[in-house]
């Protein structure tokens, strides 16, 4: 598969997860999805994602983690593939050490 299909499909699926969590946050943290990598056969989807406050990181991978199967289905009406990635999260940790570098170098 080309590889712009491949950004076009990662992209596709960013902008629906974060449209998706900030309609079902909470809004006691703020959730930014930062990037998606998608399995070369495409069956899975692990959604990177940063986390303000730093204090509810916890709570809010939990919210994410249980609220993956409403996700999927989200998906699912707003993306068209012929089959929908398996959801995981994960924390991008490569934007905290932007920050942490940024903040040593300023």
């Amino acid at each position: 598969m080309s590889t712009l299909k491949m950004e076009k499909i990662r992209e596709a699926i960013r902008h629906a997860a974060a449209e998706f969590l900030a309609q079902e946050s909470n809004r006691t943290s703020l959730i930014t999805v930062t990037g998606v990598h998608l399995s070369p056969r495409r069956d899975k989807a692990t959604i990177l994602v940063t986390i303000f406050p730093e204090d509810k990181e916890r709570e809010a991978l939990e919210f994410v983690a249980r609220t993956g199967g409403a996700l999927r289905d989200f998906l699912g009406k707003r993306v068209f593939l012929q089959r929908l990635p398996y959801i995981s999260f994960a924390l991008d940790v490569g934007e905290k050490n932007r920050q942490k570098i940024d903040e040593l170098s300023s």
